[in-house]
């Protein structure tokens, strides 16, 4: 968090081979939040944070419930990941998912890399996907879990308490509550740093059911890995 250092981390944008390894895309579940009001409030703060910002981060608003990692039919460490977790997730979510609920987004927060909107788990929603998403009772997104909406990356090593004003100065008006009635696999090529995402497929709260982008059965490529 950015009140346990000195500066901001400094994001740069390149390419990063040493750890993607040519591998692509990088997987994860979210809920999304591409919606006007919330797109409007992550713009008016890009704008108030601009100059401490990377310049070029066009990622949708959304809140990351767990991630995947790349697709491998045997995975060789554990940034990869085989249908199997797909299939013992979706089992999960067909079996205890909640049904739709609401969340609230609130104030301005920040991670040593990144400022964020500070997401409310309200009716503990958040906590149950990823209590479905957790196999074997544990989660692959490492470190503390802190439900939020990234406003951008930070741009270069800026003195903390700095930054803290500036984000202490933004108003970003009253709590939005925002319906959540699916979640999403989306993914994103790692070697655009704060790119586009794709959504890969959603699995309706209320259904119980996955629906795969384009209707294909599985969105994903496991072959040849």
């Amino acid at each position: 968090m950015l009140s346990d250092v000195s500066h901001t981390l400094r994001n740069e944008r390149r390419d990063f081979p040493e750890w993607h390894r040519g591998r692509s895309p990088y997987v994860f579940w979210a809920i999304e939040l591409d919606r006007t009001e919330v797109r409007a409030r992550v713009k008016v703060l890009q704008q108030q944070l601009g100059d401490l910002l990377l310049a070029g981060y066009v990622r949708q608003p959304h809140v990351t419930l767990d991630v995947c990692g790349f697709p491998a039919r045997v995975p060789a460490d554990g940034e990869e990941f085989a249908p199997a977790l797909l299939e013992a997730q979706l089992g999960a979510l067909r079996g205890r998912a909640p049904m739709p609920f609401e969340i609230e987004i609130g104030g301005t927060g920040s991670f040593a890399s990144a400022p964020y909107l500070v997401v409310a788990d309200c009716h503990g929603g958040i906590a149950a996907l990823r209590d479905c998403l957790a196999v074997d009772g544990r989660h692959r997104l490492s470190g503390p879990y802190v439900p939020h909406v990234t406003i951008g990356l930070y741009g270069d090593a800026s003195p903390a308490p700095m930054v803290r004003r500036r984000l202490e100065a933004c108003v970003p008006g009253a709590p939005l509550r925002c319906p959540v009635m699916r979640l999403a696999l989306m993914s994103y090529r790692p070697g655009e740093i704060g790119g586009r995402l794709d959504c890969l497929g959603r699995f309706e709260l209320a259904g119980r059911a996955m629906g795969w982008a384009g209707g294909v059965q599985c969105a994903l490529d496991f072959a040849g890995a």
